[in-house]
């Protein structure tokens, strides 16, 4: 076990929950070490949990969840100081509850673009759940989203994006000068029925697909 497990997680966190983030912090800090050191990995293994919980992730799979935010943020400073884990540009879509048009942009994304590229997502004020009805609507187009979950802004996903889309939720302060930024003006899925999501499922379809194509992704 690391020297920075235990008294460097959250001190909230569970009795099981803090194994668990001891192990996940040997993994990362294995995964990242020749990147950032062993305190920074528990620093936002620590701020990942922390964050997850406040927003009220369910709890049962708010360990897992904060190792894997802690991966894209990790994975993301290397990139954003120069020490890159991946090739190929780097895309964030953002949005207000990160809940509905910023997955379902993230799932066509990764689809279409595969490992050419990395890309996040992550909202001002995230909900506690993915809106179950784009899951279900993403997974009539064979993306599936099901095991997604709604993420807060990371100053590393900030300055380690080249491009940032705003999903048409304004939110644009934390934006960094100097990245490409997009705004599509998308309607919110949020209480809308079925076949009003699959409008806008199809609308952000479309728009990845540019995206992708301009980035010179496809093929």
């Amino acid at each position: 076990m690391n020297e920075t497990s235990g008294a460097a997680l959250p001190s909230t966190a569970p009795d099981t929950d803090r194994m668990i983030l001891d192990e996940a912090s040997e993994r990362l800090t294995e995964e990242f070490g020749s990147v950032v050191d062993a305190a920074t990995v528990a620093r936002i293994l620590d701020s990942s949990y922390a964050h997850l919980e406040a927003i009220g992730i369910d709890h049962a799979r708010l360990a897992a969840f904060a190792e894997r935010s802690a991966r894209e943020r990790l994975t993301a400073l290397a990139r954003a100081e120069g020490r890159a884990v991946r090739t190929g540009p780097a895309v964030l879509f953002v949005c207000t509850h990160n809940a509905g048009r910023s997955q379902m942009a993230l799932g066509f994304f990764n689809r279409l673009a595969g490992a050419r590229a990395s890309a996040w997502s992550c909202g001002s004020a995230p909900d506690t759940a993915v809106n179950p009805l784009v899951v279900a609507v993403m997974a009539e187009r064979g993306v599936d989203i099901a095991d997604e979950f709604p993420k807060p802004w990371a100053d590393e996903l900030m300055r380690a994006a080249d491009v940032v889309i705003d999903m048409g939720c304004g939110d644009t302060a934390p934006i960094i000068a100097g990245h490409r930024f997009e705004q599509w003006p998308l309607p919110d899925p949020a209480g809308e029925g079925i076949e009003e999501i699959r409008g806008i499922r199809d609308a952000i379809e479309l728009r990845v697909r540019r995206l992708v194509a301009n980035l010179g992704l496809t093929g």
